[in-house]
C-alpha cells in the first residue's frame, strides 16, 4: 500500500494547521493510501540516522529545511522545498514573477540594511516616496494571512516603518485603490484551476478572511484563469494558491502565490476539497 505523511507545523497552536493536515489525510485515505499525520518536530533531522520513509510526502508547512531533509533521503515531497523556499519571501517571489513578466503592482525591493546601522540620510527613501507616492504598501519577506502587510499613508508612518524593518527583508508596492479591501484566491493543482473564491472586507484594506473579510464564489474570467496559471507555473508550483488584485478597468493584477496556502475557507466558500485534488495529482505524478 502507497504511504505518505502529511506534515505540519507542530509549535503553532491554532487548530487551522492541524486541520488543514486533517482535510489532506482524509483525502489521502479515500484514497486508498497509508497517511500519517505529523507534526514537523516528529522527524527528528539526525544527518546520521537512517530511518523508514514514506513514499511521498505533503508538506503543509514552511520548514523548508524538513522539506529539504526528506528529498535528500529519497521522499518525494509535494510542492518542493525549493518552490516553498522561494515563495516564503516575498522580495525573492517577486523578482521571479517580473522576470516573467507578469502584471503586477509596481514594486521596489528593499535594500539590506543591518539591524545596526542606517540608510536614513542617504536620500533612498526620498527617492522610493518620489516613485510610488503614499499610500504605498509595505510588506516584509515573510508573513502569511494577510500579517506583516502595511498600509501607509503618511511620511511619518513610512520613516517610522522603514527604521523599524532594518535586518528584515521587505518590499515596497504601489497600492492598487482600485482593489482596496477585496481580491480573489484561485487554487491550482497541477496546472489546473480547481476552485476560486472572491474576498472583500468592509473594514480593512486586506481581504484576508483571517482578518475579517468574507468570501463568495466567482466564476473567473479568460483573463483571471490565464494570469493565475501563470503566476503559479512561474514559481514552478505544483499547488498554489494565487491571490488575484483588481487593477483599473478590473484587469488582474497578481498579489501573491501561495506555496503551502489553507484549503478550508475555500472548502466552506465553494465545497470544493482542495485536497482530493491534490491527492488524484500526486498519485498519477508517482505513477
Amino acid at each position: 500500500m502507497t504511504s505518505c505523511w502529511v506534515i505540519y507545523n507542530g509549535s503553532l497552536v491554532s487548530d487551522k494547521f492541524a486541520d488543514q493536515a486533517r482535510l489532506v489525510a482524509e483525502a489521502a485515505e479515500k484514497a486508498g493510501i497509508a497517511v500519517t499525520i505529523k507534526k514537523n518536530y516528529e522527524t527528528v533531522m539526525d544527518l546520521s540516522v537512517n530511518f523508514s520513509i514514506p513514499d511521498f510526502a505533503i508538506l503543509l508547512d514552511k520548514d523548508i529545511l524538513l522539506g529539504y531533509f526528506l528529498k535528500s533521503r529519497g521522499v518525494p515531497v509535494y510542492n518542493d522545498p525549493s518552490v516553498i523556499d522561494l515563495c516564503d519571501n516575498k522580495a525573492t517571489q517577486y523578482v521571479q514573477l517580473a522576470a516573467e513578466g507578469l502584471p503586477m503592482p509596481r514594486t521596489i525591493v528593499a535594500p539590506k540594511v543591518y539591524p545596526n546601522f542606517s540608510i536614513m540620510d542617504s536620500g533612498y527613501f526620498e527617492e522610493i516616496i518620489d516613485r510610488l507616492k503614499l499610500p504605498m504598501i509595505i510588506k516584509e519577506g515573510h508573513g502569511s494571512f494577510g500579517m506583516k502587510v502595511y498600509l501607509i499613508e503618511t511620511e511619518e508612518q513610512f520613516y517610522e516603518k522603514v527604521d523599524s524593518l532594518r535586518g528584515i527583508d521587505f518590499v515596497f508596492q504601489e497600492f492598487i485603490a482600485t482593489s482596496r479591501g477585496r481580491d480573489i484566491r484561485v487554487n491550482i493543482v497541477g496546472g489546473r484551476i480547481v476552485a476560486a473564491m472572491y474576498r472583500h472586507s468592509d473594514t480593512d484594506f486586506r481581504a484576508n478572511i483571517t482578518n475579517g473579510g468574507v468570501a463568495s464564489p466567482i466564476e473567473l474570467t479568460a483573463a483571471q484563469q490565464e494570469l493565475a496559471l501563470a503566476a503559479a507555473q512561474a514559481v514552478g508550483a505544483t499547488f498554489a494558491g494565487v491571490d488575484l488584485l483588481f487593477g483599473e478597468d478590473e484587469e488582474p493584477l497578481v498579489c501573491e502565490v501561495n506555496a503551502a496556502a489553507h484549503i478550508r475557507n475555500i472548502l466552506n466558500v465553494t465545497g470544493v476539497n482542495v485536497a482530493d485534488a491534490m491527492i488524484a495529482y500526486i498519485l498519477e505524478d508517482l505513477t
